[in-house]
């Protein structure tokens, strides 16, 4: 039967005074007849700023070629929290670092093309070490949810094309989560084909991999 509205019983932040809280939600569903289900509880992901996030498809034409900057940075969620004996199929112990594409979170007053144009640039040159004019900046198409069942977060796809003998020292945002990051330059259907191997193992790095290709052959 049809679900009409959601009702809330109670709504609660946990986990608060970090970067991500839990947003704990107890709920009843209203059929269309009127009946209400039996209660259940939806936990959300929650950061106490910053809704979204924008990924930023670096790009270079180098010898008749499109090649792709990714970055391999700390994330401990992965270090720490993943455990590889509960994965479907034999994987490797996670690495400190995974390698992605540039991102950033969106702030309240990015908004708009232009906004998110804006905020591209910065992660650019905070992350990878470039500076481009916002204007520069081609958003490559709709946001889309990575993960519905826990995150509200939509992440929105830019690219930038820069020159490789530009790139100055990555600036990072001064935290100890961005030390020791590293960047490199690949191929991009090489890179593609690292995330459909496992090599690369982001999501949103293969989804604005995938978008930059297609915007790529729209152009010819």
């Amino acid at each position: 039967m049809k679900i009409t509205e959601l009702v809330v019983d109670a709504d609660e932040l946990g986990g608060t005074g970090g970067f991500l809280a839990i947003r704990r939600l107890r709920l009843r569903n209203r059929r269309e007849d009127g009946s209400l289900s039996q209660p259940y509880t939806n936990d959300a992901i929650v950061r106490p700023y910053g809704q979204d996030a924008v990924v930023v498809a670096i790009f270079a034409r180098v010898d008749d070629a499109i090649h792709v900057l990714v970055r391999a940075g700390l994330r401990p969620s992965v270090a720490l929290a993943r455990d590889a004996s509960l994965a479907p199929f034999p994987e490797l112990p996670p690495s400190l670092v995974v390698t992605e594409l540039v991102a950033g979170i969106l702030e309240v007053s990015d908004r708009g093309a232009a906004g998110l144009a804006h905020r591209a640039a910065a992660e650019t040159l905070e992350e990878a070490g470039f500076v481009v004019d916002p204007a520069a900046v081609i958003v490559l198409g709709a946001g889309a949810f990575a993960s519905p069942g826990a995150l509200p977060e939509k992440e929105y796809f830019a690219a930038v094309e820069v020159d490789p003998a530009t790139q100055v020292a990555l600036e990072g945002d001064g935290s100890a989560m961005e030390e020791g990051a590293t960047t490199r330059w690949l191929e991009l259907d090489a890179a593609i084909a690292a995330c459909v191997a496992g090599d690369i193992s982001d999501l949103k790095t293969e989804v604005g991999l995938r978008r930059l290709r297609d915007h790529l052959r729209c152009e010819r």
